[in-house]
């Protein structure tokens, strides 16, 4: 694998068996993502984006082809090693944000944390999130249960705790889905301004033409296959 890719994926096919019927989703996928590119994934319900992501994401196994994860074939990892991969170099946002409603805005920031290998003293927990927080403009809202804050702030508090482990690649699905116009804007520059500052790599997997345009490059998806590549 070339050294300026973080992702390299060749002739990736995902089936999923259904009884005795094969149902084929992804059927001979191949791309590359270099590091610190923002890249939006883009395809109609069905299409297969959703399962590609779960790939990328190391959620779901793929039934053949390869699969390289920054300079790691990642292909026939086991279940153990994929989540240990997950959580070091890997974060989540997603649609309905997955907070803890009983939980305020620092202790879900924290909560990847409590899975990381080597264990975080409480006081380094804690500046940590504090700062991502801050970061993401939370400074004055660290405090506050899901319940009390609005869709965008718990969406910045999801954010943040997808960086807690400072992962080299960030995926994000749906990300605006849950949002009024206004609030996934906000969300959709947040996202392009820790693109610039912090040089993460980003796949944003959408539907939506107004979300892909805020990413550098656009992957089509159909029908389980890539259907080109825009800039």
């Amino acid at each position: 694998m070339q050294s300026h890719n973080i992702i390299e994926l060749n002739n990736v096919v995902k089936t999923y068996q259904r009884g005795d019927v094969a149902i084929p989703v992804l059927k001979g996928v191949s791309m590359e993502v270099a590091h610190g590119e923002m890249v939006a994934l883009m395809g109609a319900s069905g299409s297969g984006k959703s399962t590609l992501l779960n790939i990328l994401g190391c959620i779901d196994r793929l039934s053949a082809g390869t699969y390289w994860l920054d300079a790691v074939d990642v292909t026939r990892f086991s279940k153990d090693e994929l989540a240990s991969l997950r959580n070091s170099k890997l974060g989540f946002c997603f649609q309905n944000f997955h907070l803890q409603p009983r939980m305020s805005a620092l202790d879900n920031a924290m909560l990847p944390l409590d899975y990381r290998e080597p264990i975080l003293s409480r006081k380094e927990m804690v500046d940590r999130a504090s700062e991502l927080l801050e970061l993401v403009g939370l400074a004055d809202r660290m405090d506050h249960q899901p319940s009390q804050l609005s869709g965008g702030q718990q969406q910045r508090v999801a954010i943040a705790r997808a960086l807690i482990n400072r992962p080299r690649l960030l995926l994000a699905d749906e990300p605006t889905g849950a949002l009024d116009s206004k609030t996934s804007h906000e969300i959709l520059e947040l996202f392009e301004q820790l693109h610039q500052d912090v040089g993460l790599t980003m796949i944003l997997v959408t539907h939506d033409a107004e979300v892909a345009s805020h990413a550098k490059r656009t992957i089509h998806v159909r029908d389980g296959l890539i259907a080109g590549s825009s800039s």
